[in-house]
């Protein structure tokens, strides 16, 4: 059975900490399960060390928009911007092609 590859989204994240991370990793958790709540979510990647990366996938450019827009995920991006990242960047991309070994 030959299955056609839909291509999706990624949104590349990518950070540096701030000396302040009070509630930083309750906060992570709490959005990572509420994201994957969200319609068009498809997963999810993220290390960290010096610079932490997270990749989330999604369906659609309206499912990320979506999420942007989350009451709660606001919050967070609130909370990020002013306590617990000295610096970050995100990259919206569109993924039309994988492989893996």
């Amino acid at each position: 059975m030959n299955i056609e590859f839909q291509p999706y989204y990624a949104v590349i994240f990518t950070s540096k900490h701030s000396n302040t991370l009070e509630g930083y990793t309750e906060m992570a958790q709490q959005m990572e399960d509420l994201a994957q709540k969200q319609p068009g979510f498809l997963g999810i990647d993220s290390a960290r060390n010096d610079i932490g990366i997270t990749v989330s996938y999604w369906k659609s450019l309206e499912s990320i928009q979506q999420w942007k827009q989350h009451s709660e995920h606001l919050v967070s991006q609130h909370k990020g911007r002013t306590h617990w990242y000295s610096w970050y960047n995100v990259k919206i991309c569109k993924v039309e092609r994988e492989y893996e070994f």
